[in-house]
C-alpha cells in the first residue's frame, strides 16, 4: 500500500548529497531516507520524478532588510559608499508606514522562495513613529508565503544629536527598545528544531547604538536562549568611527559589550585582520558574507577562505535590496563563488563550497543545524531546479552548472515537507497583483520624502 504521507523525490538528475542518487524519502516533515542508485524505498510511497531535476538542500539567507525593497534603485542611494548610503537613505526609510512593510517583506520572501531559499533572517532595526508593530508585520508576512524566518528584532538609539549616524526621526529610546525585544520573544520566537519562525536580537551597529544597550541586549538575549545579530567590520570608516569613538577596533569593542560566544552572528566581516580572525574562531562567532551588497557599495571583500580555516562558519546572505537590488539567493551562490575566487585563487573556492554556504554555512549562522543538508533526520526543506534555459545547455556537471552558469530560479520548493513553489510558481499567491500593490507602496514612500 502507499503511503500518502510521504513522497519519493526520485532519481534526481544531481542532487547535493552522497548515496543518494537514486534520491530521498520524506514523510513528516522529514528526511527519511536516501535511496541508492537502481534501489527502491523500503516501504511504497507517492513519487515525484526528479529525473530533470537537480536536488540541493533548501538555501538559507542568513541577512537580509525586507523593508528596503521599497528603495531600490533609488537615485539617492547611487554611487555612495556605506555611511554617506545610510545617510541618504535614512530620510526615506523614516517615513515607513505598516502596510508598506507588509508589502516589502511579502515580495522580498517572494523572490527568495523562487530563488530556492527555504528560511531567511530579516533585520529589521526602523521603527519611526506608527511602526510599533513591525515585527508581527514580518511574521504575519512569512506565515502568509510559508517560509521560515528568523526574525532578528533591530535597534537604533544612537542618533545624529549623540554622535550616531542615523537621524533622530528613526532612533529609540534604550527603554523601549528591550522592553519590545522581549515581548517579540515572548510574543514570536518557537524554540527547537523544525520551528518555523524564530526570533533574534540584533542592535544595528556600533555606529547608531550605545555600549550599554549592546550589552543590555546581550543579557537579555541570553536569558531568554535566543540569538545575537549585527553589523560588524563592514567598512574600514566602521573600524575609524569604533577607533575615534571607544578607542577600540570593531572586535574589541564587541568583547568589551559581552557579545562573544557561539550565539553570535555578524554581517559582513570585512575589516579584520590576521589576529582577528583566529579570535573569531576561538570564540564561536559565525559570519555572514554578503557579496553583492559588499561589491555594490564598494566595501571590500570578507576573508572567507581565511575565515574558515580559522574555524569560523560562513553563510550566505542577500543583505538589503537597497545594496543589492534583488534578493535572489541562488544568484548570491554565484556571485561568492566568483568572489572569492578573485580574491584567494581559483582553488579557494569551489561550486560545491558556494552551495555549502548558502546551505550548512547559514544554517550554522542561525543555529538550525537541523537544516542545510540532505541526510536521514535533517528537515525536509528542499530546492529543485530544472537546465532547461539556454545557459545550460551543454553543462556536463550539473551541480557545478547551478552555481557556474548561475541559476536564478527554482522550479520547486519543498518546507517541512510540504511544496511551496511548484512550477516555479509559489502556491497560492497573485504574484502580478503583489508586484502591483508594492510598487505604488514604494511609489507612495517616496512621495511621502519629498512631501516631509
Amino acid at each position: 500500500m502507499i503511503d500518502s504521507s510521504a513522497i519519493w523525490i526520485k532519481n534526481p538528475l544531481s542532487i547535493a548529497a552522497d548515496d543518494a542518487s537514486g534520491g530521498i524519502v520524506v514523510r513528516e516533515g522529514r528526511i527519511i531516507d536516501l535511496i541508492e542508485s537502481g534501489k527502491t524505498p523500503s516501504a511504497e510511497a507517492e513519487v515525484f520524478d526528479a529525473s530533470e531535476h537537480v536536488v540541493l538542500p533548501g538555501l538559507i539567507n542568513a541577512h537580509h532588510h525586507f523593508y528596503q525593497t521599497l528603495t531600490r534603485s533609488s537615485d539617492h542611494g547611487l554611487n555612495k559608499g556605506l555611511f554617506d548610503w545610510l545617510k541618504s537613505l535614512y530620510p526615506i526609510w523614516a517615513q515607513l508606514e505598516p502596510e508598506m512593510l507588509s508589502l516589502a517583506s511579502k515580495l522580498a520572501v517572494a523572490e527568495l522562495l523562487l530563488s530556492g531559499c527555504t528560511l531567511s533572517s530579516d533585520h529589521h532595526y526602523l521603527f519611526p513613529s506608527g511602526m510599533e508593530e513591525a515585527i508581527g508585520i514580518q511574521v504575519a508576512a512569512g506565515e502568509e508565503l510559508g517560509i521560515r524566518l528568523m526574525i532578528t528584532r533591530g535597534s537604533m538609539s544612537l542618533g545624529s544629536e549623540e554622535g550616531g549616524l542615523p537621524p533622530q526621526s528613526v532612533v529609540q529610546s534604550e527603554e523601549a527598545i528591550l522592553l519590545d525585544s522581549e515581548q517579540a520573544i515572548n510574543r514570536f520566537h518557537q524554540a527547537g528544531k523544525g520551528s518555523m519562525c524564530q526570533v533574534a536580537l540584533a542592535p544595528c551597529s556600533p555606529f547608531s547604538v550605545s555600549r550599554d544597550l549592546m550589552r543590555s541586549t546581550a543579557e537579555l538575549a541570553r536569558r531568554h536562549d535566543v540569538r545575537l545579530h549585527t553589523h560588524l567590520a563592514e567598512t574600514k570608516d566602521e573600524t575609524y568611527f569604533c577607533l575615534d569613538r571607544f578607542g577600540l577596533r570593531p572586535l574589541d569593542y564587541l568583547e568589551s559589550c559581552d557579545w562573544i560566544g557561539d550565539d553570535v552572528w555578524l554581517a559582513h566581516g570585512i575589516d579584520f585582520n590576521a589576529d582577528e580572525i583566529i579570535r573569531l574562531g576561538q570564540y564561536g562567532i559565525s559570519i555572514c558574507h554578503c557579496p553583492t551588497s559588499n561589491m555594490m557599495l564598494g566595501s571590500g571583500f570578507c576573508p572567507v577562505s581565511e575565515l574558515e580555516e580559522a574555524g569560523v562558519a560562513v553563510g550566505l546572505g542577500v543583505d538589503g535590496s537597497a545594496s543589492n537590488d534583488c534578493s535572489n539567493l541562488a544568484q548570491e551562490m554565484r556571485q561568492a563563488w566568483l568572489l572569492g575566487r578573485l580574491h584567494s585563487g581559483p582553488d579557494s573556492m569551489t561550486h560545491s563550497d558556494a552551495i555549502r554556504l548558502a546551505t550548512e554555512g547559514s544554517a550554522a549562522c542561525l543555529g538550525r543545524k537541523e537544516l542545510g543538508k540532505i541526510e536521514v533526520g535533517a528537515r525536509a526543506d528542499l530546492s529543485l531546479y530544472r537546465l532547461d534555459e539556454l545557459r545550460f545547455s551543454g553543462a556536463e556537471n550539473p551541480l557545478a552548472a547551478i552555481v557556474q552558469s548561475g541559476v536564478s530560479r527554482a522550479d520547486r520548493v519543498m518546507i517541512e515537507g510540504e511544496w511551496r513553489v511548484s512550477s516555479g510558481e509559489i502556491i497560492g499567491i497573485d504574484l502580478e497583483q503583489l508586484r502591483h500593490q508594492h510598487d505604488r507602496a514604494a511609489k507612495k514612500l517616496m512621495s511621502k520624502y519629498y512631501l516631509s
